[in-house]
């Protein structure tokens, strides 16, 4: 049996990480020029690594499924990146963000990979300045802040509501700059198939050339994922329709262990679903939620006209509005982190105060942010934004307030890793979204961007090389050893059994409904009865899938429709294992709510006696349940206790 090592390093939790740099393995430059690695993704994590390695002196080969880097999922991030810089000199410090960080997590991330988090992460605002990320500045000249989620200071920089498109193109310069000097050889379109295992370490991947259908070998002596998350398991998120989990999951199952996979995160700022037939859902950025102020219809009389079209916002008077979050939680407001907001809004609708004509909306109000402050100051805070929103909805956020409503968008979850991000396959890292390292059970608004420029610009440079110091004597693999040829058979034979099958109903279909069970069963409230009806339907799901699915076209060809069945195959099989590991774990934390385990007052109980860790799962083979293995969680420097923001 495996067992899980974190590799933490001894020492107080401040020297950690300046311990681990000074004492790693290091590769001579011209040793690194004889290593090969594979990074595979191109967004923050990704396109940063990539770059950071090729600096260094690597051989790097970069796999994006976009026909360009600048294409990445990162671009949609919108309200910020955090910093511990203390610019607002409101008593912000490293040790304050690593401290909202763990408690916005419920307990439930480790604590050593949060404190090197919140340390380099003044050094990712001082890489993206001089990139020239254009940040925003106040009227002297200094960078600007402002606040987010689950924090009493302002620490979260950013550009206007555009920070994840600028900061990608900081990224994309950085990875230019080594694709031309050599470094760096960028394969665009192409989708990761499989992880080829030699030896017992990662020696490379199968990937398909999306325009032409070709089946490709790559080999390397080292094999990075920084491929996102997997939200889109549930068909409505906030992620791009291409976002998957196949590669992470391609990778669990030869051997990288899989951890928190039901850590998903629901967020409360989100446009209502508004037809059944909608492919994807648009995000309104956290940001807008420091002068926007949440409300409902205090009366269900008011709520159900607005419903149904006799009245507007407007006529509401405000002594007849909910201002629920300010109510509930008076400490942080409209500001109460991601996981608390959403069960908070679900709550007010599921008792008959929700708007729009639905009743599954809430609104978002800048009236009295545009009165104090003056339109033009919120027109320049957020009025790409607005114009989203108008655009999306045909109505004026600056006249009538926002509807918006929680919608899953981020998984805290991903493939195990130890303090190196590297995972139970030895070579194989993985970065940003795709691993669980970070953020525990809920994260905090601006710490995605964070996480995905910390992993890539400054903790795999060092830790991947440690790993590759005495691999400058393995000579480049070849990519006709056997285990390249086994994986490629795997890899064209499900391939041809999906176009083989010629049945009735697209993938789309399937892809729907098991976003449906998802959102019903495994969504942001979760019980036993509805996780043991999820385990029932969703096998019973994937038989139908594996009978009457109609994939059009041919392999060797473009072929979306072969793309995206390929993902819902692994989806099928992720979907069930997330059930699993919400059914497994009898507490609720973060966005991970069991209606079984609440407080009086509907708050999220937590188990520490017995849930105190990280749920990693190993794949045990097709049709057996996977092996559960802990990771004891242990504070060293932080008291665990019941979270509140009252």
């Amino acid at each position: 049996m495996t067992r899980l090592n974190s590799k933490i390093p001894a020492g107080p939790l401040e020297d950690k990480w300046n311990t681990y740099k000074a004492t790693q393995n290091l590769v001579n430059p011209a040793n690194k020029r004889k290593i090969d690695i594979i990074v595979v993704g191109s967004g923050l994590a990704g396109a940063a690594a990539a770059a950071s390695l090729g600096e260094l002196g690597f051989k790097v080969k970069c796999f994006t499924y976009h026909d360009s880097p600048r294409r990445a999922h990162s671009i949609a991030a919108q309200g910020g990146i955090n910093a511990a810089k203390n610019y607002r000199n409101d008593g912000d410090s490293v040790y304050r963000l690593f401290i909202d960080t763990i408690k916005g997590g419920d307990y439930r991330s480790r604590e050593a990979n949060v404190y090197r988090l919140a340390e380099v992460s003044n050094a990712i605002i001082d890489q993206c300045v001089a990139q020239g990320v254009p940040f925003a500045r106040e009227y002297g000249g200094l960078l600007d802040n402002r606040s987010f989620g689950g924090a009493l200071v302002s620490r979260t920089f950013y550009a206007r509501g555009q920070t994840g498109q600028q900061l990608l193109l900081g990224a994309y310069g950085a990875l230019s700059k080594e694709i031309h000097k050599g470094s760096v050889t960028m394969y665009n379109r192409r989708d990761m198939l499989d992880v080829v295992v030699v030896d017992g370490r990662a020696r490379g991947i199968i990937v398909r050339d999306n325009v032409t259908g070709a089946i490709e070998r790559h080999s390397a002596h080292a094999v990075i994922l920084a491929t996102g998350g997997y939200g889109n398991v549930f068909f409505l998120s906030t992620m791009a329709m291409h976002s998957n989990g196949s590669s992470a999951w391609q990778a669990y199952k030869k051997g990288a262990f899989f951890g928190n996979p039901s850590f998903t995160q629901i967020h409360p700022t989100c446009i209502p679903v508004h037809g059944e037939y909608q492919s994807k859902l648009t995000l309104m950025s956290e940001s807008l939620r420091n002068d926007g102020r949440i409300w409902v219809p205090a009366k269900k009389e008011d709520a159900r006209k607005i419903q149904k079209g006799e009245l507007k916002p407007i006529d509401i008077p405000e002594e007849d509005r909910d201002y629920y979050l300010e109510r509930k939680y008076p400490a942080y407001g409209n500001l109460s982190p991601r996981d608390i907001s959403s069960r908070a809004a679900k709550e007010r609708c599921d008792a008959g105060h929700g708007v729009g004509s639905t009743g599954l909306a809430v609104y978002l109000d800048f009236a009295d942010a545009i009165k104090r402050l003056g339109r033009n100051v919120i027109e320049a805070r957020y009025g790409n934004l607005f114009q989203m929103y108008e655009k999306i909805v045909d109505d004026n956020p600056y006249e009538t307030p926002m509807m918006i409503f929680p919608a899953v968008h981020y998984t805290m979850g991903g493939t195990w890793v130890d303090y190196e991000l590297q995972s139970t396959i030895p070579g194989l890292f993985v970065t940003g979204e795709a691993n669980f390292s970070d953020h525990g059970a809920n994260r905090l608004g601006a710490s995605a961007l964070m996480q995905g420029l910390s992993d890539g610009y400054f903790v795999i440079p060092y830790t991947v090389q440690n790993y590759l110091a005495d691999q400058f004597k393995v000579p480049r693999f070849s990519t006709e050893l056997p285990e390249f040829a086994v994986a490629e058979k795997e890899v064209r034979d499900q391939i041809d059994r999906l176009l083989s099958i010629k049945g009735k109903r697209s993938v789309d279909t399937f892809h729907r409904e098991l976003g449906k069970i998802m959102w019903d069963y495994v969504g942001m409230a979760r019980n036993k009865e509805g996780l043991e009806k999820a385990l029932k339907l969703i096998p019973e799901l994937r038989a139908e899938f594996w009978k009457d699915v109609r994939v059009p076209g041919k392999a060797g060809e473009l072929n979306p429709e072969l793309q995206k069945a390929t993902r819902l195959a692994d989806f099928l099989e992720l979907g069930e294992l997330m059930a699993l590991d919400a059914l497994h774990r009898e507490e609720s934390c973060g966005g991970h709510f069991r209606e079984e385990h609440q407080t009086p007052d509907g708050e999220a109980l937590r188990n520490d006696k017995d849930f105190l860790h990280v749920a990693a799962w190993e794949y045990k083979g097709p049709d057996q349940k996977p092996e559960l293995h802990k990771e004891p969680l242990k504070y060293e420097f932080v008291e665990v206790k019941q979270r509140s923001y009252k």
